[in-house]
């Protein structure tokens, strides 16, 4: 039973019903019809889309006639995140059961939230305000905790894993996107190319000469590969790092427990 003194936005965000106060015929209009018209929007024109009046127009509604379903447009964004982040059901209990298998885990979780935000863009140009709240959100968040169950790190640490790695997906995600929006008709091999060797002939050894020996050393000669391809494999690359990390911490402690 929730608390009846929720306030109204978490009560949206987890659609539990506003306590009966009125009489008459009841609104065609709800929270989640606004919310469903508002996720069309941003998956058909981009998150800037999804503002009241366009949710409104969409409706054939008033702009004003939305704020008794949603209270404002950070309101909005944070009920169209967690309504269009459904994490995929597991067909089986995939927690690990040793404490060496949290990293398969975690990076399937990474995997799955990975494709999520390629599949809906949008998400990740939503600003986030604080910590997750919703049930989707949370549904999420419960299924990267259990990654590290069998394990002997603390809550605050495995909270903090999880906040690196999807923080990692997060921006490798939206690294992406600026990329791929400012590509041009030319294969990804040819644009590293010409950066390198345009960069090679501007940066002067005395004030970079880091960068005059990468430049210098083809580091960005390499075969061409389908952009998304790339994209992957440099996500993986990093996410790879992160992941050491966190093992080497795992492997010191049970060295030296003290």
């Amino acid at each position: 039973m929730p608390p009846t003194d929720l306030p109204p936005q978490l009560r949206r965000l987890w659609r539990i019903p506003e306590p009966e106060t009125r009489h008459g015929r009841p609104s065609l209009l709800d929270t989640e019809r606004v919310v469903e018209a508002a996720i069309v929007l941003a998956d058909r024109d981009g998150v800037e889309a999804a503002t009241l009046p366009k949710v409104a127009v969409e409706l054939g509604v008033t702009a004003m006639s939305l704020y008794r379903h949603v209270g404002s447009k950070l309101e909005l964004l944070e009920l169209m995140v967690d309504r269009a982040s459904t994490p995929p059901r597991a067909e089986n209990d995939e927690r690990p059961r040793t404490a060496d298998a949290w990293r398969a885990a975690i990076q399937t979780w990474a995997d799955r939230l990975w494709d999520l935000y390629c599949e809906r863009p949008w998400i990740v140009r939503v600003p986030v305000h604080g910590p997750p709240a919703g049930p989707n959100q949370l549904a999420w968040l419960e299924q990267a905790l259990g990654a590290f169950v069998g394990t002997d790190f603390t809550w605050r640490e495995k909270l903090g894993f999880c906040m690196v790695v999807n923080g990692h997906v997060r921006q490798s995600v939206l690294l992406t996107q600026e990329l791929a929006a400012g590509r041009t008709t030319e294969k990804q091999a040819e644009i590293e190319h010409r950066y390198g060797r345009t960069m090679a002939d501007l940066v002067d050894a005395d004030r970079f000469p880091e960068l005059t020996s990468m430049f210098t050393a083809e580091v960005f000669d390499g075969a061409d590969e389908p952009s998304m391809s790339t994209a992957r494999r440099d996500f993986h690359a990093g996410l790879t790092l992160i992941l050491d990390g966190i093992d080497r911490q795992q492997r010191t402690r049970a060295a030296d427990p003290g």
